[in-house]
């Protein structure tokens, strides 16, 4: 072992034992621990006398096991290291001064590894180690402060890990044999089973921990809610779990960055139990705070798709609200209207267009073309209106939609400009456009809408791609096209 290894060793597992001792001591606040999911008959479990047995039980191990602690560090190590470096450098001495820098990351990362190991141990179906269950409880428990991070990822996989009472990483996937390997028997029908199955007792206590979480600081219900929300693609943890309580408790948290949090598993919630994910919905929309409005409004297409009608007041009172985000997010989820009723949506799109905010009615531009194509006679007149808007962004959209409106129907182009004539609207961006793609189109138009010419009909040499998919001809013999192939490629050999 070098001596810039043996120098960041040592600054490492003195930063990893302060961490545990302050990890375990916060872990052990909540007296007393959860049991173990799993234990062996013939030895039952001890519980610990007090949180201070568990503490000096952890940093004992910690300083027996030295050579464990330098296998984690080499692996820590090799994941956090930039890779810029050939395979036979040394890690520890190419990044030297930018590991001394992050010795707190390596330091929490072990920290989870710890975690990992002894949880692993815990759950030894042949031989579970109960002491290492109190310390891998008490340990998660401690380490999950911040909800970002390793609290968030490695922590979800643990707090999973224990709803179903398996090692960690070993429940997600159970690959089939193939027949590559000797235990293959083709004629064999094994039953798939694609789900997760939850441990009764090991959701006892990962709802425990849930608990510790949800009744700590910001922080810690912040990090609760990023678990639920990866839970939440769980389907077989979500109602052993309570998560669906979690959730209608946590809306109503007194901080509206929690309820924003919130926002963001609705569209799960709701998918998994339509009645309850409606409440939530309903709890979280009675809430005054600007940002949880803004992420109800972010989430209403997804609502729209599994609530239906049951959200179009949502929608109504996004769109009679005063701050611009929150009109800005609604407005464009106006097209989910159309698939419920299309005549709401076709007068609500007339509505907005007199909208006082720009970019509501910029918002209604998308979807034109299906307003205009279910209601090609426009006798709502949005086009006349919107385009008097004056908003450049509005009108370039819709000199798009005109202009291949006059290649595809003239007629409806025609009624479409009589319908701007009455509006006393000015053509002249429209007229401008189409000079510059087919100027004489574009005088015959003029001289039309003038009263001084015929109106236009549809081009004659128009364009027009056809598909001869249906009709490829006889095919040449293999010898031919080997021989075509011969030809202009020079190097099939016969």
């Amino acid at each position: 072992m070098g001596k810039e290894r043996t120098k960041l060793s040592d600054s490492v597992f003195e930063a990893v034992a302060t961490g545990l001792v302050e990890a375990l001591e916060r872990g052990t606040v909540a007296w007393p621990l959860p049991q173990p999911p799993i234990t062996d008959p013939d030895f039952p479990p001890i519980q610990p006398l007090a949180p201070n047995s568990v503490i000096e039980q952890g940093l004992g191990i910690l300083q027996m096991d030295r050579s464990m602690f330098e296998s984690n560090l080499n692996t820590v190590v090799d994941l956090i290291v930039p890779h810029r470096m050939n395979l036979s450098d040394d890690p520890f001495a190419v990044h030297q001064k930018w590991l001394h820098r992050r010795v707190d990351k390596v330091a929490e990362r072990l920290l989870f590894t710890i975690a990992t190991d002894w949880l692993a141990q815990a759950f030894d179906q042949t031989a579970p180690n109960t002491d290492r269950w109190w310390l891998a409880i008490s340990l998660i428990n401690g380490l999950a402060t911040t909800p970002h991070g390793q609290p968030v990822h490695q922590g979800y996989h643990l707090v999973e890990s224990i709803a179903l009472a398996e090692r960690p990483g070993t429940w997600h996937t159970q690959p089939d044999v193939g027949p590559h390997q000797l235990e293959w028997n083709p004629h064999a029908v094994i039953p798939r089973n694609s789900g997760v199955v939850a441990h009764d007792a090991g959701v006892e206590a990962a709802r425990w921990l849930i608990e510790k979480l949800e009744n700590g600081p910001l922080n810690r219900r912040l990090l609760v809610m990023e678990w639920t929300r990866l839970l939440l693609q769980r389907p077989n943890l979500v109602e052993p779990l309570g998560l669906d309580t979690v959730l209608l408790r946590r809306a109503s948290d007194p901080e509206a960055e929690v309820a924003v949090r919130v926002t963001l598993c609705l569209a799960k919630a709701i998918e998994f139990n339509r009645d309850s994910g409606l409440e939530l919905a309903k709890r979280l929309h009675q809430r005054e705070e600007i940002l949880v409005k803004r992420g109800m409004a972010d989430v209403l297409t997804r609502m729209f798709r599994r609530l239906e009608w049951d959200a179009v007041p949502f929608l109504d009172d996004m769109l009679a609200a005063e701050d611009e985000g929150v009109l800005a997010a609604a407005s464009s989820t106006v097209g989910d209207l159309r698939f419920l009723d299309s005549e709401l949506w076709a007068d609500t799109m007339a509505k907005l267009a007199h909208h006082t905010l720009p970019i509501v009615r910029r918002n209604l531009v998308p979807f034109l073309r299906d307003y205009i194509e279910q209601y090609p006679e426009d006798e709502r007149r949005l086009l006349p209106i919107l385009w008097q808007d004056g908003d450049e962004v509005v009108r370039t959209r819709m000199r798009e939609l005109l202009m291949r409106m006059e290649e595809v129907s003239p007629d409806h182009f025609a009624a479409r400009l009589h319908d701007f004539k009455q509006q006393g609207c000015s053509l002249e961006p429209l007229w401008d456009s189409l000079t510059h793609r087919r100027p004489e189109r574009s005088q015959q138009w003029q001289s039309w809408f003038a009263g001084e010419g015929e109106q236009p009909t549809i081009l004659e040499n128009r364009p027009v791609i056809q598909s001869d998919m249906d009709d490829s001809g006889e095919l040449p013999s293999v010898k031919e096209a080997q021989e075509l192939l011969d030809q202009e490629l020079g190097f099939i050999d016969d």
